[in-house]
């Protein structure tokens, strides 16, 4: 058999091709449209770019799910607060569009904020259920900007089937709200986190923790991990359980415990009795870096045994 190295190193095989980048609504509308009428189902990964394994799962989905697929690369200034990191964001298209060449991604869409949010740009979208805690109470006004510029993210791609990460499971409520209301004829699908071999939750943030603070960051999913066990030894509380996880947290040297909660997942309301299929939400910072992680307690993200 050939060796495929030896092949592109001599010029007989090509690299793949790099997806077309789309920059406007208008120009991503005429695309998925023609393949809407052409019967094709469209699926849409939106990311902020600095893309991992965690994305490429979600765009390998999409892929096995539909006939054609959009990767859509924008990191939102709306979602950010004044404090918050948006200058920081990694930004690596050039990357990004290699990896996505290598998934033979054939569209990217990739707007800048000027595009999406042009002079006397004054429409926000706000969703009420499951956006006024935990995340929404630690960052004011950010479901709006999630929500806002998924809304024209849906409206520029049309009917389709959107794929998100459990990670952000809050946002995945809000997501799937704003569909539903709104008639927008998408169908929002959770994907499974993906995690490293130790178990931190693959994040775009993650790049900008050092070897130590990626080590530190570990607790998060060993809080979710002892919350599963201690449901399974019968404690059943839910303020005993997000407490344990949040002290587990607090407890790590350089980690500072934004919250701890156990949560009915439709409305995101902490649960009193806690069952099979609520969920633990946890969030901390690490080295100045904002990160969260969550599982249901039946399904923590590792085993300790």
């Amino acid at each position: 058999m050939a060796d495929p190295g030896a092949a592109w190193a001599s010029g007989e095989a090509q690299a793949p091709a790099l997806p077309d980048v789309v920059t406007s609504p208008e120009a991503l509308r005429r695309i998925t449209s023609e393949w809407t009428k052409s019967g094709d189902l469209v699926g849409l990964v939106p990311t902020m770019g600095s893309l991992h394994p965690g994305h490429l799962s979600l765009v390998a989905r999409a892929q096995r799910e539909c006939a054609r697929v959009v990767v859509s690369v924008f990191v939102n200034p709306l979602q950010f607060g004044e404090d918050e990191d948006y200058l920081a964001y990694p930004r690596q298209l050039d990357s990004d569009l290699s990896r996505l060449a290598d998934l033979s991604v054939q569209v990217c869409y990739c707007p800048t904020p000027e595009t999406l949010y042009p002079k006397r740009f004054a429409t926000r979208v706000a969703v009420d259920a499951g956006s006024d805690l935990w995340e929404a109470a630690r960052r004011p006004g950010h479901f709006v900007g999630v929500a806002t510029v998924v809304a024209k993210l849906f409206a520029a791609t049309g009917p389709c089937r959107a794929y998100f990460g459990e990670k952000d499971a809050q946002q995945l409520a809000v997501v799937r709200r704003l569909a539903l209301d709104l008639d927008l004829g998408v169908e929002v699908v959770e994907c499974p986190t993906v995690r490293d071999g130790k178990g931190l939750a693959l994040s775009s943030r993650n790049q900008l923790l050092t070897v130590r603070g990626r080590e530190s960051a570990l607790c998060l999913s060993r809080a979710l991990i002892q919350a599963a066990e201690k449901f399974q030894a019968g404690v059943v509380q839910g303020d005993e359980l997000a407490r344990e996880a949040g002290s587990l947290i607090k407890d790590e040297p350089g980690v500072e415990l934004h919250y701890a909660g156990v949560v009915d997942p439709s409305d995101f309301q902490p649960v009193a009795v806690a069952s099979a299929d609520s969920r633990v939400l946890v969030a901390a910072r690490v080295e100045g870096v904002n990160l969260i992680d969550t599982s249901r307690l039946d399904c923590p993200p590792l085993s300790s045994r």
